[in-house]
């Protein structure tokens, strides 16, 4: 065999060796994008499950609460209301009225005095530290895995001794005093970020701890206000026992108010479903009117943290 013969051989081999080697990358490029569609199939079925599971009470509730008491035995709760009638949320605005103004009033002062308190604390915290402050951190964190049922016969006592039992400023205190390890967590992670050379040069300036915090900390604690406002707000909002505890029938919460419809031999689960949606929307009014400003707080602090 000439070597002419010899090379044009070994070409061939090459050409073929390339072929097959375009043929196996082929087959598993196949491969893989099948195993992507597959996986991807099974996440989005996952998905659907799950938003099947949450979406099934809501739709029922909302079904409900149009639904008369007549068309409410008579029909699944998923069915559509055969006529559908506002009386429900009629009956339930007048149940409920006083008791959201009253949730309303005591959770909005009760979120501003906690995330105030838990900024203070938590810029004395990063940038004013002192011997034992990180002693004084831990300490007050661990309010936040301390029990509510813990704590109410000494509150209770407490509460009453003041003078403010069945009040707006017993749920004020209470909710406002037990925010603070929370919402001072959420603010010294953030804190932590922002650089201790521009507290010097305040300092150097001849600023005061005070204006230190006005003039510096407080502009740049828009986001962590958000995320701590949000939190305390549905926190405090959904709150059961302390209502429960603290208050009466004369400053009547809405969660506790709510619940007093459901109660009785015989629920009128159409009245206590329309009363359920009313109280949901605040709650859904400030996650769609903060949901922006929320996961921008969000990721900022898990960037920073």
């Amino acid at each position: 065999m000439s070597s002419h013969e010899v090379n044009q051989t070994e070409t061939l081999d090459i050409l073929d060796d390339l072929k097959w080697g375009k043929i196996q990358s082929s087959k598993a490029f196949k491969l893989s994008k099948i195993k992507k569609i597959i996986k991807r199939v099974i996440l989005y079925a996952i998905l659907l499950v799950a938003l099947i599971i949450t979406v099934i009470p809501l739709w029922s509730g909302i079904m409900s609460a149009f639904k008369t008491q007549a068309d409410l035995s008579l029909t699944s709760p998923l069915a559509l209301p055969s006529i559908p009638t506002f009386e429900p949320f009629i009956y339930a605005w007048q149940e409920l009225q006083r008791p959201l103004i009253n949730s309303i009033l005591f959770t909005s002062l009760a979120t501003i005095f906690s995330c105030l308190l838990g900024s203070i604390c938590g810029f004395v915290l990063t940038k004013l530290k002192f011997k034992g402050s990180n002693t004084v951190f831990l300490l007050l964190t661990l309010g936040i895995f301390l029990p509510y049922q813990s704590i109410i016969i000494p509150l209770f006592i407490t509460i009453i001794n003041l003078g403010i039992y069945d009040t707006m400023w017993a749920m004020v205190l209470v909710h406002s005093v037990y925010g603070i390890p929370m919402t001072t967590l959420l603010f010294r992670s953030y804190y932590e970020s922002i650089p201790k050379s521009i507290i010097d040069a305040a300092k150097t300036d001849g600023a005061g701890v005070m204006a230190i915090y006005r003039r510096i900390i407080l502009p740049l604690s828009i986001l962590p206000f958000v995320v701590a406002g949000v939190f305390q707000f549905t926190s405090i909002w959904n709150d059961y026992l302390f209502a429960l505890i603290l208050t009466g029938a004369k400053f009547e919460p809405a969660s506790f108010a709510l619940s007093n419809m459901a109660g009785g031999t015989e629920t009128a689960w159409n009245n206590t479903m329309a009363g359920t949606l009313l109280y949901s929307l605040p709650i859904l009014l400030i996650f769609v009117l903060l949901g922006k400003y929320l996961m921008q707080g969000l990721m900022a602090g898990a960037v920073k943290g």
